[in-house]
């Protein structure tokens, strides 16, 4: 098997072990932010309509001072809009393809389309604000 093979089947356990846990209304419906690979990126982003992107790294100070606050936002929008984590270390080519230049950068995709960007770490009010205006 090949290492891409390995890591589509793993997100695919991931994914139905997250479905049954929120009672089979998909992953999305957890509340807790779905981990985002170049294996699913595109996927969820296509399923979706409307989708906020953590672009983060582990070593980065602010990205771990928003980290609870994209945890909240995935419970406070459940079921309304997907939040995701995207590790840029782990899948520099989507950040290459997204032009991510500073992390932490937060990107809201309506219909696989951005629509907005924020860039550093701010209060959940000024995202949630970002998140109202498009769910509209």
């Amino acid at each position: 098997m090949s290492g891409g093979f390995d890591a589509e089947l793993e997100w695919i356990k991931l994914r139905k072990v997250r479905e049954l846990m929120s009672g089979g209304r998909g992953p999305e419906a957890s509340g807790q932010p779905l981990t985002l690979t170049s294996h699913n990126f595109n996927e969820v982003l296509s399923r979706s309509p409307l989708v906020l992107v953590d672009f983060w790294a582990p070593w980065c100070g602010p990205c771990r001072i928003i980290a609870p606050i994209v945890e909240e936002l995935a419970a406070q929008y459940a079921g309304r809009v997907v939040v995701g984590k995207l590790n840029v270390d782990e899948n520099p080519e989507i950040a290459a393809r997204f032009m991510v230049a500073a992390i932490p950068t937060l990107i809201l995709f309506k219909n696989g389309s951005e629509v907005e960007r924020l860039i550093g770490a701010m209060p959940k009010s000024a995202i949630e604000s970002v998140i109202e205006k498009h769910l509209q």
